[in-house]
């Protein structure tokens, strides 16, 4: 496989223009509770789901390209077209020295959250599908340089199975899920058994898992309602990736991962730098509370290092406690085209923080995990 620079970014987002779902579902049938942005009475623009307005803080999320990261966009006209538009996007990777990027929504939620709120499954399904469709029609389309991963029904399991399965087929190489959907809406526990038809079909056709730091609010500190819009986007910041330790314990404690041997799971956006604490800790446990004589053959830890990935952007201490983590469970990211995106300086950054990383090691990390992971090598 040759890349022209040597970074995957596992971690970046599409902004979905105003016309994705409006010009994919029925109106007849589900009206103004399509996704469409609206233009409110002090003439800022915001995004409407299923009738209710999404708490997105603006009209998009691309700090990174304004000229001010810390002011929202309210209005569609400004959004910078790097945001939503496959060719100025290839262009901002290029700025950057990004060989593939593996994709995210943004309306629809970091993990899907959005849509798993809306209690009609027709429309549910509607949204999810029209999502799948166009990042296939309008981005993988356009480059196979984008990665496109799909969204999934909340529930039933072999609902979102079956579009795992169709969307898959369409080329979709990662299936994008919740941290915690019981907090969406009344379903199961994420542990209970009726959830394994997704963990099969995606262990079945060999595609990543990806829950998305931030996706729950039950697992999060939420910012009070008088903090400033840049105080609370940096309180997110912070506290979305933290929240990333308790997905993982889930992971590695539920035997979701022991039932499952060969399925693959990507903590996006989670960060680095935490991992080997709570890989320690959670073997601890293993030990002082006899988990072995509940049926597991393997140390949490084990079970990481066989089937997850925690995903970095900045920072040093992760790197420098990588064996503790495992190399082999690590890749990298530009979170492009969010606030927190070091874009266009990526480089520059993976330069200071990866000194003294042996060139194997670093190589790994930055692209060869993950064109091992998403099978890019059968592109090339």
């Amino acid at each position: 496989m040759r890349l022209r620079h040597g970074l995957i970014s596992v971690d970046d987002h599409v902004q979905e223009h105003p016309e994705v779902w409006t010009s994919r579902l029925s109106r007849a049938k589900f009206g103004d509770r399509i996704p469409h942005v609206a233009r409110g009475s002090d003439g800022n623009e915001h995004w409407v789901v299923d009738g209710r307005r999404l708490p997105l803080g603006g009209v998009a999320l691309a700090g990174a390209v304004t000229a001010d990261p810390g002011r929202v966009i309210q209005r569609w006209a400004d959004v910078p077209e790097a945001a939503y538009v496959p060719a100025q996007r290839l262009r901002a990777m290029d700025s950057d020295g990004v060989d593939f990027s593996v994709l995210y929504p943004t309306v629809a939620g970091g993990g899907g959250e959005t849509f798993g709120r809306i209690a009609d499954p027709d429309l549910e399904l509607a949204c999810v599908q029209a999502y799948n469709n166009w990042l296939i029609d309008e981005w993988a389309s356009v480059s196979d340089r984008f990665i496109p991963q799909c969204l999934v029904p909340l529930f039933p399991a072999d609902a979102a199975a079956a579009e795992i399965k169709r969307a898959v087929a369409r080329g979709h190489r990662g299936v994008i899920y919740p941290a915690v959907p019981m907090e969406l809406r009344d379903v199961p526990h994420v542990n209970e058994l009726d959830y394994d038809p997704i963990w099969a079909t995606c262990q079945d056709l060999g595609v990543p898992l990806c829950i998305h730091a931030g996706s729950s609010t039950t697992i999060q500190y939420v910012p009070d309602e008088s903090f400033p819009p840049a105080m609370a986007a940096a309180f997110a910041a912070v506290t979305g990736p933290a929240s990333s330790m308790a997905v993982l314990v889930h992971l590695l404690i539920s035997q979701i991962l022991m039932r499952f041997p060969r399925l693959r799971v990507v903590l996006a956006e989670s960060s680095l730098g935490w991992g080997p604490n709570q890989l320690e800790f959670v073997d601890q446990q293993f030990r002082e509370d006899g988990l072995a004589r509940e049926g597991y053959d393997v140390k949490p830890s084990d079970l990481f290092r066989r089937q997850c990935y925690l995903v970095g952007w900045h920072g040093r201490a992760g790197l420098r406690l990588r064996r503790l983590i495992g190399v082999d469970n690590m890749m990298w990211s530009t979170n492009f085209p969010q606030t927190t995106s070091l874009w266009p300086r990526s480089w520059e950054h993976i330069e200071q923080v990866f000194e003294g990383v042996p060139e194997g090691e670093r190589r790994q990390i930055l692209w060869s995990n993950a064109a091992d992971l998403y099978q890019l090598a059968e592109r090339s």
